[in-house]
């Protein structure tokens, strides 16, 4: 072999110190990214800790409040269908206070620690502001059984003082033992009272 001239001797010394800095700088790279999303990881297990924490600490509150509605809260037979209990409620409720409900359907029931769920998506509904605001305060009047949740609202073009919109109905229920007395609340169908002039008039 041909010897390497000095020169050629200090540009393979540069070349190879080079890919060496590179190849440890990649390694170096890698390695930081892994202890950054430990980090990450860490400190998401932390704040998944803390929540639970603060949970497993209200649980005597959360027992209160559940012993509170227990009483109020329908009992159905297992299997019994609940369906027409619940739109009736939504309905006689609608039908008082002037609210349209045009497009319904009706969701799955859910169950979470004894407690079932029936959600009742309305899909499209008409009235006025009034009447809603009406409509929304005797559900919420019925306590922890029924919650409106995901509530949109909107104008009704070409209809002053009307608005349109969507909502689902969170109905809270829970099925009774075997032996146990089933027991759903009677729905009342008499109007509530009102002040003169509060009652709304569709077109």
């Amino acid at each position: 072999m041909t010897p390497l001239s000095r020169h050629d001797q200090v540009l393979l010394a540069i070349t190879a110190g080079v890919l060496l800095f590179g190849a440890v700088g990649a390694v170096a790279r890698a390695r930081v990214e892994k202890i950054a999303e430990k980090r990450r990881a860490i400190a998401r297990l932390e704040q998944r800790v803390s929540l639970q924490k603060e949970l497993i600490g209200a649980r005597a509150e959360w027992e209160a409040r559940y012993e509170k509605v227990r009483d109020r809260m329908p009992v159905f037979t297992p299997g019994e269908q609940v369906e027409t209990y619940w739109l009736a409620v939504m309905d006689d409720a609608a039908a008082r206070h002037g609210v349209r409900i045009l497009q319904r359907d009706l969701k799955e029931e859910s169950v979470v620690a004894g407690v079932c769920e029936l959600p009742v998506e309305v899909r499209s509904w008409e009235a006025t502001l009034e009447s809603f605001v009406r409509f929304v305060h005797a559900l919420e009047s019925a306590g922890a059984m029924l919650e409106m949740r995901e509530l949109r609202i909107l104008q009704v073009p070409n209809k002053q003082g009307w608005l349109k919109g969507s909502f689902t109905l969170s109905c809270a229920y829970m099925r009774a033992d075997d032996g146990e007395k089933a027991a759903a609340p009677q729905i009342s169908s008499e109007p509530e009272p009102a002040d003169a002039g509060s009652q709304e008039t569709q077109p």
